[in-house]
């Protein structure tokens, strides 16, 4: 592969590029190395991944008209025509000398467009984003006084990809307590680079910011609760960002999801109630029991995070040996990833509820087995509720929740919270 010379007109007009303008393209070799008069090496145009051509401008007459005759615009683009495996982490530029730019276009056989700018004097243009990888390019440049000229080049597959699986779902309708939590596929280390790369924002707006717990999971909340009726989107930019040494993101969409009505709920385990308020009206009253000495359930603000109309509870699940195996516990909530869940509970005495805490860590309303009951707590709770609901407990004689167990970072001040920001 080497540098063709044309020095003739006719071959000119009958070679790839038109006889008003040229197109030579290379990948990383200067402009000027190869629009010279002198021959370009074989191994530049190699490493430029593609065919690059130059046409010296025709002269006639003596050697003074040949001086004076001007010369015709080259136009060069990078990465080079027929690449195969062009880079995608650097824009796509388009040079031209002795001569100004009119137009460039890049479109992509994905139906993608690269939207580009021109220095001031017209001889650059450069792309406003890196392209894609893994789609074919075709670039059309024009010069001033010459016709369009076009190339095309292949990008290349990135080797390694991870995706983010997020919460809660496209199109649901979620409690105030909800936060956007992003759980990668694959460690993150350029934790700017991928937070950098999505947006939360909500209607009516606010400020959102996100937190990093660990290298896998991002959530997004902002200062206080969420306004009931908030509409937030979620926009993944992900596609082509490394997250990780060689490992990019894939994702290119916007999630749009819902807050509902405020719902609010308290749990005192001293007193061993529950007050339920909606909008900020009390909804509902409930004697409960919890965590006792020996097992004491988390305090702190917690955020129902799953809803279960019976689920199979196992002590040896939560590291408690085998201590009970109930098959069928009624309308259970999960308020942590551990394991606390505030649950129907149809086994225990009715005299319990309001006057003990003898579970082994969960809070436990009473409940018919087996039933639908409105009139009895455990299903009247599970019926007011939903995913995003706050749960808040207190004197439970236990420490504040985890922030990363569950939902739960409203434990985390402001100022704290955003300080788990990677930007």
């Amino acid at each position: 592969m080497g540098v063709s010379h044309i020095s003739n007109r006719s071959e000119q007009q009958s070679g790839r590029w038109s006889r008003r303008g040229v197109l030579a393209v290379l990948g990383a070799v200067p402009a000027a190395a190869l629009t010279g008069c002198g021959a370009a090496s074989a191994d530049a145009a190699e490493q430029a991944g593609g065919t690059t051509a130059t046409v010296a401008p025709a002269t006639v007459g003596t050697p003074t008209a040949r001086a004076a005759a001007p010369r015709k615009p080259v136009v060069t683009a990078s990465p080079a025509d027929g690449a195969k495996k062009a880079s995608f982490t650097s824009p796509v530029e388009v040079t031209v000398t002795d001569g100004t730019l009119a137009s460039v276009t890049v479109t992509g056989n994905d139906g993608s467009t690269l939207d580009g700018v021109f220095d001031d004097a017209r001889t650059r243009w450069t792309s406003t984003r890196n392209p894609y990888s893994g789609v074919k390019y075709t670039v059309t440049a024009q010069a001033e006084g010459t016709e369009a000229q076009t190339s095309t080049f292949t990008t290349k597959a990135p080797g390694a990809t991870f995706v983010g699986s997020f919460t809660p779902e496209k199109g649901s309708t979620s409690g105030v307590g909800m936060p956007v939590s992003i759980t990668f596929s694959h460690p993150v280390s350029d934790k700017a680079a991928v937070e950098k790369a999505i947006t939360v924002t909500a209607d009516p707006a606010v400020e959102v910011v996100g937190h990093w717990f660990g290298d896998t999971r991002l959530d997004f909340r902002p200062e206080t609760y969420w306004a009931a009726g908030t509409t937030i989107t979620l926009g993944l930019r992900l596609r082509d960002v490394e997250g990780a040494d060689g490992v990019y993101g894939i994702q290119s969409k916007d999630v749009t999801f819902r807050i509902g009505r405020e719902q609010i709920s308290t749990v005192d385990l001293a007193a061993k109630e529950m007050v339920v308020k909606r909008d900020g009206a009390i909804l509902a009253t409930h004697p409960v029991t919890g965590g006792d000495a020996d097992h004491t359930t988390w305090s702190g603000i917690m955020v129902i995070s799953e809803r279960l109309e019976e689920t199979r509870m196992e002590s040896s699940t939560v590291g408690l040996g085998d201590e009970y195996d109930i098959a069928d516990v009624p309308h259970a909530q999960r308020l942590t990833t551990s394991g606390t869940f505030v649950h129907g509970n149809y086994w225990a005495s009715a005299s319990v509820f309001g006057q003990e805490n003898t579970s082994h860590g969960c809070i436990g309303l009473h409940d018919a087995k087996g039933g639908s009951d409105s009139s009895v707590p455990g299903y009247a709770f599970y019926d007011s509720s939903m995913l995003g609901d706050v749960v808040i407990v207190e004197n439970s004689g236990e420490g504040t929740v985890d922030p990363a167990n569950g939902l739960n970072g409203w434990n985390l001040s402001w100022a704290q919270w955003k300080a788990g920001s990677a930007l």
